[in-house]
């Protein structure tokens, strides 16, 4: 499942996802973080803009990334999906260097689970989030990675 973060939103390059991942979070730091004070969120996977890989989760371990949440008639996403964030804006682009590190985490990831499909948190949380948005190239993603649309969101990409 990919996501799209920043903290605070639209700033990148700080440390302040990691922290929010690690529950290291000043909620003092910036105003903005008081609106998402106590919040508890986790992923597996971070990537940054300059295409920059983290983990903090496990992939056999739940992660706290989608929330109230179902796709393709199975809810509780976070028993099952493997939360990735990648740093940047609800609908704004990506950049190069993201999505070549997305292509190869995705293919070692499917090469681990072949049933896999691929969704982003506004596929599995409609009307309740809306990232990474239509700024995310869905296509370009389905291309590197030499899958059918089916392995896709419906409506993303032919």
């Amino acid at each position: 499942m990919v996501h799209a973060i920043s903290l605070p939103p639209g700033c990148y390059g700080g440390h302040e996802v990691e922290q929010l991942f690690t529950n290291q979070l000043d909620w003092d730091q910036h105003p903005y973080f008081e609106s998402i004070r106590g919040m508890t969120v986790s992923s597996h996977f971070y990537i940054r803009r300059q295409g920059e890989l983290q983990q903090f989760v496990s992939i056999d371990d739940r992660a706290w990334h989608a929330g109230l949440s179902s796709y393709r008639g199975r809810s509780n996403c976070n028993d099952y999906a493997i939360g990735i964030e990648l740093e940047g804006a609800e609908g704004g682009p990506f950049e190069d260097a993201q999505y070549e590190t997305l292509t190869a985490l995705c293919a070692a990831i499917l090469a681990r689970y072949r049933t896999a499909d691929l969704a982003g948190h506004e596929h599995v949380a409609p009307g309740r989030k809306t990232d990474p948005g239509i700024g995310f190239d869905w296509c370009r993603l389905q291309r590197s990675l030499g899958l059918p649309p089916e392995r896709f969101p419906e409506g993303t990409c032919s």
